[in-house]
């Protein structure tokens, strides 16, 4: 179950229409209640009462620090993508209302299964909003799941944490002190835990809404995302951006199937040694799994392909748009952790250990460089490195070098002894507002696959051997680059700056708002001119005053902002709100539009994905 809790002056809503066949009874006139906490609830699939019970009991002890006594159950099925059936979630609803009453508190609830229509006025203090998980206390069972090897192993698997600092020295996370280092505090606490379920709502999951960025998909199984026009856009730059780089790099572009045979000898050995749950398909007389990653694909065109040592490192490339991991119920949220994404996924097939470390530095600066120029700098994320023990003890120098080269103190994650196909992984993570993280580039030294899949190479003198492989996401999934992005956005808002995503991502980079009618035409030159430059420009034309289209424009994280009157005909220069700096600045139009095409030098560019007048547009959320 997920509950928006908000502590409001007052709500007013009124039923509109009923959205399933089974929703009840309700007349269509407008209430208001005043003075009253709203839990907006969506019920999800295996909440039951007990559910019902623990949602009320942890309301009520948030209610008696308010010194609040009533409450509004206010069904609301968009907080979630794993909804309970609906006959299953009214009784969970219902069971809500009915212990609510016996535990003394004043309860209301609004008509299940209406699309209603709502104000609602929320108060100023800090625990005015609030979002709570609540899960049922026993796991999900999954009937028809397969666990690999590797996923139990990972679970019981004992692991020894350090701090790695660039100069070598390394120590007990216990032992550091961390004071400057609270985001690295923060990652290491969460690493060790390895609790991964969330418990409340991430900031980016409405920021994604609210922008008409990504929505969960209620057709789909939970984990499954849909992307409006503007998120489209947003994740479609970002891949070309990828593969841009991996074409620079030198990695030749693959495309494999995304589903393959249980049966298959190399790959029912490799999914044993994989740290995820699969997807499970039934085809005839065969078994087959939705891949995980592109690896064993790109494995088996590389089995088949004749190379020498002249060739290697022999670099292969992927965008596999989707990789699919049944991630557990509680731990599937928003954008940060999906069960069907988009992945990066490059190998390099290397001949000895020399040549790894080589090329593992190339790819480590190389991933940092991806990760600065998709918007994150250096300070938005942490390193992790994680090794076997007898692997650090004869490769010190060159575990080293990655921290030299990251330029700040690492985790580290040590084992005893080896499990995983790799020696080595490390891995660049966001710490997110709830202090979660999530893994975005990472690279990796596998030992095991070569000799698996029978990958061959001839060195000089004509002898065949098994190659080391490095696996690579050059940025981490798509979708979490996104969820990176807007959870940077909600940590620089917290800080009273205004959030932005980065320009050459921005949907629409110059929005011209005419003051009236009478200024649409040459509100429309400008586009024009604007658009001709490979700029994304639009026009609020809509008869809303002017105050609120340059609301809703700041609203939209526009990022120029240029208000059209009889001045502006009259005189070349323009006024230009620019969101970055907070002003207004005088600006010739040929200065604009230099400045954004020198800040999005040498990025990809999409033309704008919605109809340039806004009064042409649908509302895709809201």
């Amino acid at each position: 179950m997920r509950i928006l809790q908000l502590h409001s002056n007052f709500i007013e809503y009124k039923p509109i229409q009923k959205e399933i066949a089974m929703a009840e009874e309700a007349e269509k006139k407008e209430k208001r209640l005043e003075e009253i906490v709203v839990l907006f609830t969506a019920v999800e699939e295996g909440d039951n009462e007990e559910v019902a019970k623990k949602a009320v009991d942890e309301v009520q002890t948030f209610l008696e620090k308010l010194k609040v006594n009533r409450i509004l159950i206010y069904p609301y099925a968009h907080l979630s993508s794993d909804l309970a059936k609906p006959a299953e979630a009214l009784k969970v609803v219902k069971a809500m209302e009915v212990y609510a009453k016996e535990k003394g508190l004043e309860t209301y609830r609004a008509p299940f299964g209406w699309n209603k229509q709502f104000t609602i006025s929320i108060k100023g203090h800090p625990l005015a909003e609030q979002s709570r998980v609540i899960l049922p206390s026993e796991a999900e069972e999954r009937k028809e799941e397969k666990v690999s090897e590797a996923v139990k192993a990972e679970e019981k698997m004992k692991s020894f944490w350090y701090i790695l600092q660039p100069n070598g020295k390394m120590a007990p996370v216990k032992e550091c002190d961390f004071q400057g280092r609270e985001n690295l505090e923060r990652f290491a606490r969460y690493e060790i835990s390895k609790v991964r379920a969330s418990q409340q709502m991430p900031p980016h999951v409405l920021l994604m809404k609210r922008l008409e960025i990504a929505d969960y998909e209620p057709g789909s199984d939970p984990g499954n995302i849909r992307w409006y026009p503007k998120g489209r856009l947003v994740k479609s730059l970002l891949e070309r951006f990828v593969d841009a780089k991996m074409a620079d790099y030198g990695a030749m572009e693959v495309e494999t199937p995304v589903m393959y045979d249980f049966q298959h000898p190399s790959l029912a050995d490799y999914v044993s040694r994989f740290p995820a749950r699969q997807y499970l398909l039934k085809s005839e007389d065969k078994e087959l799994f939705l891949r995980f990653a592109a690896c064993f694909g790109q494995f088996l065109i590389v089995h088949d392909t004749q190379f020498s040592y002249k060739h290697m490192p022999l670099k292969v490339y992927e965008l596999a748009r989707y990789s699919f991991r049944r991630e557990q119920r509680g731990e599937v949220v928003g954008l940060r952790r999906l069960r069907a994404f988009t992945m990066p996924d490059c190998h390099a097939f290397c001949t000895d250990l020399e040549q790894v470390k080589k090329e593992f530095i190339i790819r480590f600066k190389l991933c940092m460089q991806i990760l600065e120029e998709i918007g994150l700098s250096k300070d938005d994320y942490e390193a992790a490195i994680r090794f076997t023990k007898d692997f650090y003890e004869e490769n010190k120098d060159f575990i080293t070098s990655l921290a030299e080269v990251f330029g700040r103190p690492v985790l580290v994650e040590m084992w005893k002894e080896r499990f995983f196909y790799f020696i080595l992984k490390w891995d660049f993570n966001l710490v997110d507002n709830q202090d979660k993280a999530a893994a975005l580039s990472t690279d990796q030294i596998d030992v095991e696959n070569a000799k698996r899949y029978d990958i061959a190479y001839v060195d000089e003198k004509g002898e065949k051997h098994h190659p080391l492989i490095l696996h690579c996401s050059p940025s981490g999934a798509i979708e979490r680059c996104v969820y990176a992005l807007l959870e940077k956005a909600y940590k620089e808002q917290q800080d009273g700056k205004p959030p932005m995503l980065p320009l050459w991502l921005s949907p629409t980079q110059v929005r011209i708002i005419p003051m009236s009618d009478k200024y649409l035409e040459h509100s429309e030159k400008l586009a024009g001119t604007i658009e001709a430059r490979c700029i994304r420009v639009d026009i609020d034309d809509r008869t809303l005053t002017l105050q609120k289209r340059v609301r809703e424009a700041e609203m939209e994280w526009v990022p120029y902002i240029i208000v059209v009157g009889q001045k502006e005909i009259e005189s070349d220069v323009l006024p230009v709100r620019d969101r970055k700096v907070g002003k207004i600045l005088k600006m010739k139009l040929e200065e604009l539009t230099s400045e954004i095409k020198e800040v999005v030098k040498g990025k990809p560019f999409k033309p704008l994905p919605l109809p340039k007048h806004l009064s042409k547009r649908p509302q895709f959320y809201g």
